[in-house]
């Protein structure tokens, strides 16, 4: 009587075993793997951004050859490392200034708004070799990006406010690659 239960519970198989063929293999994983390439395409444009510096503009915080990993949805604020697009080049640049400011370079001092900023660059920062005037007035929609070797002043001193649609991004990550 206890067998007759046991058998009853017992689900008859209907003879078909649950089979994959290669081909349905091969599919599977065709699907996943597009599946990767299309969360990683997402990922890179939409998201995060890998780029590689090629001079010190941004030095003594990024070095030359340094491999930088930037967050393109956070919101951007003074102080921040971005990487941004000018003159065709990627280009890095800490932002002084956001859109809606006035920013003025004095001799080894500036001022946004009037009030003079705290930075802890090593660099002097003058007017010398700006191609704009002082006190300049950012447009909406734009940063004043200056490069963290002031001596270089292939940046906002040249190229005015940078607009946000050629930031690419704040940098989150650095890695070292010189001496590795």
């Amino acid at each position: 009587m206890e067998d007759a239960k046991l058998t009853a519970a017992v689900p008859a198989s209907s003879g078909k075993k649950n089979t994959h063929t290669a081909t349905d293999y091969a599919l599977i994983f065709f699907m996943k793997l597009a599946l990767t390439a299309l969360v990683l395409w997402i990922l890179l444009t939409w998201v995060i951004g890998i780029y590689v510096c090629h001079d010190n503009s941004a030095y003594p915080m990024i070095k030359d050859g340094d491999f930088c990993l930037t967050y393109r949805l956070g919101q951007l604020n003074q102080g921040d490392e971005i990487v941004y697009q000018a003159d065709g080049a990627v280009k890095f640049g800490r932002v002084i200034a956001l859109g809606g400011d006035s920013i003025e370079i004095l001799n080894d001092y500036i001022t946004v708004n009037g009030y003079g900023i705290f930075e802890d660059t090593v660099y002097p920062t003058t007017p010398q070799g700006a191609e704009i005037t002082f006190p300049y007035q950012i447009s909406e929609n734009c940063v004043f990006v200056l490069n963290d070797y002031r001596s270089n002043p292939a940046d906002s001193r040249i190229y005015g406010g940078i607009s946000l649609d050629d930031v690419q991004g704040k940098v989150v990550f650095i890695m070292r690659r010189r001496g590795i």
